[in-house]
């Protein structure tokens, strides 16, 4: 996810457990351990994302592919974190350390924000298309939840508006101006559709409603409205795979589905961008589609889905818009891989790799003729020497390539 939904979480969080905790005896105490609890969670909640100093270690494409949501954002590499991360407060804050000497209940609150602040982390992102492979080395397999967008506005405001509640009426306002404006701002440049504007603001009421109960309220509803949220995603993600498989089963009769990752559009559960990975074993080959849809084509068809997260303005179709297809063969994909250390390289991040022009491309975040930030060019570095050290990530087409 942006690391402003991973900051308004990890403030959130802070809150929550400084709210949980017994009060400090002294007040001043107090006032040190809200602080301390608030800036371990911001930072906590944003740790893992400091693996992108990592990415010079190989040349782009590869450094970010292979290194972002690498190592950092793994299971077992994220208890070492909390302790960089404890120890970093305790050395350079000095109303830490003696908070800490002090204080058990402060130590138990400062420890939880960190653990659960890394763990959140790892569970918004392992929320969509990108993912994670987060039990490696055990299982170096990605994990892809596929069911909301990487800037998720229903986040900004259900963690925005719960944290601005429990601010000070001074600082409420302006942030509750600015997570109405932003909003209103997107819709009008096109990266939402206005229908989301009902959704967000159902979210806001919920929490301001929530609190007139306390601050403590406010921030579990926000909580609770995210969950929901994705909840809903998940319904919604179900029945785009079932639309999907139905539409390629009229369209290859004699292909086996590999994989369909599934893009959602932000605040949006009706539009779903997909990429379909398919496979003819018989012929020998396989093939990549690319499309869009509605679950609701009666109220929301394809064409409304907004154009510039993958929509298709003008389709004729009102539930399902093919963009894009094209076939390649198996065999050599398969002798490239095995020929060309770059493009192998590559495959460790890939899932739906495109072939065109001598550049690699994955189908979830754009087409070939428009590169992205996942193309490599491996004819032109055919010839120059192999990356590394690359880690042993596990190839999401394996499948594609016969490893399996």
């Amino acid at each position: 996810m942006d690391n402003l939904t991973h900051s308004l979480v990890g403030l959130a969080l802070g809150e929550l457990v400084e709210r949980a905790l017994p009060a400090e005896p002294d007040p001043a105490r107090g006032r040190t351990r809200r602080r301390a609890l608030l800036v371990t969670g911001l930072l906590a909640s944003n740790f893992p994302d400091l693996d992108l100093v990592l990415t010079p270690l190989l040349a782009p494409p590869l450094g970010y592919l292979m290194h972002h949501r690498g190592h950092t954002h793994t299971l077992l590499y994220g208890l070492p974190q909390v302790a960089l991360l404890l120890a970093l407060l305790w050395l350079l804050w000095p109303g830490v350390r003696r908070l800490a000497r002090e204080s058990g209940t402060a130590r138990r609150g400062l420890l939880a924000a960190g653990v659960l602040g890394v763990l959140l982390h790892l569970g918004f992102d392992g929320l969509n298309v990108y993912g994670i492979h987060p039990f490696y080395p055990f299982d170096p397999r990605w994990v892809y939840g596929d069911l909301v967008f990487i800037i998720e506005p229903v986040f900004w405001t259900a963690f925005g508006v719960g944290m601005a509640m429990v601010a000070a009426r001074g600082r409420r306002w302006p942030v509750l101006f600015l997570l109405g404006a932003a909003p209103l701002a997107f819709a009008w440049l096109g990266f939402l559709q206005w229908g989301s504007l009902v959704l967000l603001a159902g979210v806001a009421a919920a929490v301001m409603l929530a609190a007139r109960r306390g601050g403590t309220a406010a921030l579990l509803a926000g909580a609770l409205a995210c969950a929901a949220f994705v909840g809903v995603q998940a319904l919604g993600a179900h029945l785009a795979r079932e639309q999907v498989r139905a539409a390629l089963a009229e369209r290859e009769p004699g292909g086996r589905v590999l994989d369909l990752p599934l893009s959602a559009f932000p605040s949006n559960p009706l539009c779903w961008a997909f990429a379909a990975v398919t496979e003819d074993a018989r012929a020998g080959s396989y093939a990549l589609r690319v499309g869009v849809l509605s679950l609701a084509p009666a109220l929301n068809p394809v064409a409304r889905c907004p154009l510039r997260f993958g929509g298709q303005p003008g389709a004729r179709e009102a539930a399902l818009a093919w963009k894009r297809e094209e076939t390649g063969s198996l065999a050599a994909v398969r002798a490239l891989r095995r020929t060309n250390c770059h493009f192998d390289a590559w495959t460790r991040f890939a899932r739906a790799p495109s072939l065109a022009g001598g550049s690699a491309t994955d189908l979830r975040f754009g087409a070939p003729d428009q590169p992205n930030f996942s193309t490599l060019p491996y004819a032109r570095l055919a010839g120059q020497p192999c990356p590394d050290p690359v880690p042993e990530w596990g190839r999401p087409r394996a499948d594609l390539l016969g490893l399996e």
